[in-house]
C-alpha cells in the first residue's frame, strides 16, 4: 500500500528553502527520486508561510520507505537539516485502495 509522507521543514530568514535548493543543488533529490520503491519527491512553499517548506515523499511501501530510512543519504538529509537549524513536523497517509469514492468523484477532473 503506498505510503505519502508531508514533512513541514520550518527554519528562519528562508532557512528551510536554502535547505531544499542544497537538497536538489547536491542531487540528493534526485538520488533519493531514483531509489526504488520511491514514487514522488516534491517541495513545496505555502503562499501564507514563507518559513516553511512542505515535502512531498511518497513510497510504494514501508519497505521501500525503510530502505530509505537506512540509506546513507539520510545521514547527509540530518545533516542538511542540522546545517539550517529546521524544525520538523511530519504527517503520514495512507493510499486508498478503492479510490476516489463516486459521491467525491464530480469534484475531480477525470
Amino acid at each position: 500500500m503506498p505510503i505519502t509522507m508531508h514533512l513541514y521543514y520550518s527554519g528562519k530568514n528562508g532557512a528551510a528553502k536554502l535547505f531544499a535548493q542544497e537538497m536538489e543543488e547536491r542531487g540528493i533529490a534526485s538520488k533519493t527520486r531514483q531509489q526504488a520503491g520511491n514514487l514522488a519527491y516534491d517541495y513545496y512553499q505555502s503562499l501564507a508561510d514563507l518559513e516553511t517548506i512542505l515535502l512531498v515523499d511518497t513510497w510504494q511501501n514501508q519497505e521501500a520507505l525503510d530502505i530509505h530510512h537506512a540509506s546513507p543519504m539520510m545521514q547527509e538529509i540530518l545533516e542538511l537539516r542540522e546545517k539550517y537549524r529546521l524544525s520538523v513536523r511530519a504527517e503520514r497517509y495512507l493510499s486508498d485502495q478503492e479510490g476516489i469514492p463516486e459521491s467525491d468523484q464530480k469534484y475531480h477532473n477525470q
